[in-house]
């Protein structure tokens, strides 16, 4: 571990396992991009490679003389790499999003959609709605709820936290696509119907 990279990222690498550790030092000693084969990935691994690179970032803005910059950015650019090939939570999603729309990163931004969309669950870009105030972010996860199914939608009324953002996808599908089944999910939400059951 190069020490030239700042007492918060020192502090954060002493906590990886070393799994996570001997990963990351084989593919910054190698220069290659890292292999999807060779990662054990959990939510650990999420949560490991989520925080090493929120350290890195907010230590890049450091003085270039006291900084390993160009190292930093190499190692920054793994945790990206391999969280946008695996994870499928909605706090990543935005910490991604977020770095992305700072650098006006608008290739990265659509990359991230289509993640969004081809391996998220309903549930996860609900709460990426929930859980962000960053218009843009919002606008992206109502976009690829809009054109998910129906059933991945309604299930999500039932539950108070997700209950607005579920109804406004389904109105908009209900009128804007003139979609009949979320039409009929809306009736019977207005009709008293009892979704617990």
């Amino acid at each position: 571990m190069n020490k030239n990279f700042g007492t918060r990222v020192e502090n954060v690498w002493k906590d990886l396992r070393p799994i996570t550790k001997e990963f990351l030092v084989d593919v910054l000693k190698t220069n290659k991009k890292p292999k999807k084969q060779t990662v054990s990935y959990d939510a650990h691994s999420d949560w490991e490679l989520s925080r090493l690179l929120g350290a890195l970032d907010a230590s890049s803005g450091m003085k270039p003389d006291s900084v390993d910059i160009k190292e930093m950015k190499r190692l920054a650019d793994i945790c990206v790499s391999v969280l946008e090939e695996k994870t499928v939570s909605a706090d990543i999603f935005i910490q991604l999003a977020k770095r992305a729309l700072k650098r006006n990163d608008f290739a990265k931004i659509d990359k991230l959609a289509d993640i969004l969309h081809e391996r998220f669950a309903a549930g996860e870009i609900i709460e990426v709605i929930r859980a962000t105030e960053i218009p843009q972010i919002s606008a992206i996860a109502y976009e690829t709820l809009a054109i998910m199914p129906v059933s991945s939608i309604a299930p999500h009324i039932k539950d108070p936290l997700y209950f607005e953002i579920a109804c406004n996808v389904l109105d908009q599908q209900a009128n804007e696509f003139q979609n009949r089944e979320a039409k009929q999910v809306l009736e019977g939400l207005e009709a008293g119907f009892n979704f617990n059951s």
